[in-house]
């Protein structure tokens, strides 16, 4: 959720240091994708990577190499060193591929394990996070407050239906053990390298605030990811992850914050690796094992389900991109493919939503609403709280789209 000026400084800083600073010290471990060898068709894997994980050959020319066999993948950044996977003449089955899920004329989830994730953190860290404003005096919005609520009303929902829910988070409390102050001396490195490349020293108010704002970053937007990853892989191990997240827009004037007409929805799978990011050794191989898993597929349907949830119980349009960023993948409006941490970091199919734009007139209005019961009116139409229907549409989406799926 974009919504303070400052986001700008930390998104600046954040790209410069990569999602993955964290791994430099630790080596891809290309091994992971032996288990593969062989089981993937050449066709599949290059429908796969063009039409969702990287829709240009200029951003993959220099880091994969389509053979007639066999696939080769650059290792390391650098270095003449490959990684040869050999396809097979049609698809086999592989480890950890989504089983089928038996569902009944109830629509019974039983059998299916889900992790939501409520994105940021909220409470005392909301600010930081760049996830917070207030407007007219009435309490401040908080974007990891409100979808920590959505979680909960989803467990319940899902839970009524069968499924397994987890939450990866259960308060508004970060997950990693981190704070800001362990990565001071990431964060002076980080400065000074800065100032080397270009060849200045800055003023030590503005240097002091880039090592703060560094630290955070580190923090929130890497370490948490991070922790979350693991719990999510080695912990609760779903069979797929929804990220709750609300959306939101620039002020339009920055100087005087007012409310956008603007509200909207989409939903997103992980792909649209860009060149820069696959230049990165971790993420080109992160990109590669969701590939050969085939989630793509199952991401595709889910988030096709979900969008059409959205679309027919909120009658929001569906939001476009415009930059190339993230593509569009199915026909299905509102569901693109973007390249995120949180999407490519859980080993399982992952959805990415970001409904309703918090900082328009009507989301803002029923946001200050609050959690309530049964239904208002609402412009002249009975609603639920926003809170209850964001839940509403993720539970609607995931029982149609195992309807449309599953064996009776």
């Amino acid at each position: 959720m974009e919504v303070r000026l400052l986001l700008t400084l930390i998104l600046g800083a954040f790209s410069a240091i990569g999602e993955t600073g964290f791994d430099n010290f630790n080596p891809p471990n290309w091994q992971k994708l032996d288990i593969f060898q062989g089981k993937l068709s050449r066709e599949d894997f290059e429908e796969s990577l063009k039409s969702v994980y990287c829709p240009r050959t200029s951003w993959y020319q220099n880091w994969i190499k389509i053979k007639k066999d066999e696939v080769l993948i650059r290792k390391e950044k650098g270095q003449d060193v490959w990684y040869k996977l050999y396809f097979s003449d049609q698809n086999q089955t592989v480890p950890r591929e989504i089983e089928s899920i038996s569902t009944d004329k109830n629509n019974s989830l039983t059998g299916l394990r889900i992790a939501l994730d409520p994105g940021h953190i909220g409470g005392r860290f909301s600010q930081m996070e760049g996830r917070h404003f207030s407007f007219d005096n009435h309490s401040p919005v908080r974007e990891g407050e409100l979808v920590l609520l959505v979680a909960k009303s989803l467990k319940a929902k899902l839970g009524k239906l069968g499924a397994k829910v987890i939450l990866v988070r259960e308060q508004n409390e970060p997950v990693t053990s981190n704070r800001p102050s362990d990565f001071h001396q990431e964060a002076e490195a980080w400065v000074r390298e800065r100032e080397f490349n270009l060849d200045r020293k800055y003023e030590i108010g503005e240097r002091d605030k880039m090592v703060t704002k560094r630290k955070e970053v580190l923090f929130y937007r890497i370490a948490e990811i991070r922790a979350r990853a693991k719990r999510v892989n080695e912990n609760i191990q779903p069979d797929l992850v929804i990220c709750l997240h609300l959306n939101a827009a620039a002020w339009p004037n920055p100087d005087k914050q007012e409310l956008v007409e603007r509200n909207d929805f989409h939903v997103l799978v992980n792909g649209c690796y860009m060149g820069g990011e696959l230049s990165d050794d971790h993420q080109r191989l992160d990109m590669i094992y969701r590939l050969v898993n085939r989630w793509a597929q199952a991401e595709q349907e889910v988030a096709e389900s979900i969008s059409g949830a959205f679309s027919r119980l909120t009658q929001l349009p569906a939001f476009v991109y415009k930059g190339p960023n993230a593509v569009k993948v199915g026909s299905v409006p509102g569901v693109w493919a973007r390249n995120l941490l949180a999407n490519r970091s859980y080993y399982c199919p992952v959805i990415f939503l970001e409904p309703y734009v918090a900082n328009s007139r009507d989301v803002f209005a029923r946001i200050i609403m609050g959690n309530y019961s049964g239904k208002k009116l609402i412009d002249g139409v009975q609603r639920l709280s926003l809170i209850e229907e964001y839940a509403e549409c993720v539970s609607a989406g995931i029982k149609d789209y195992l309807w449309q799926n599953g064996t009776n």
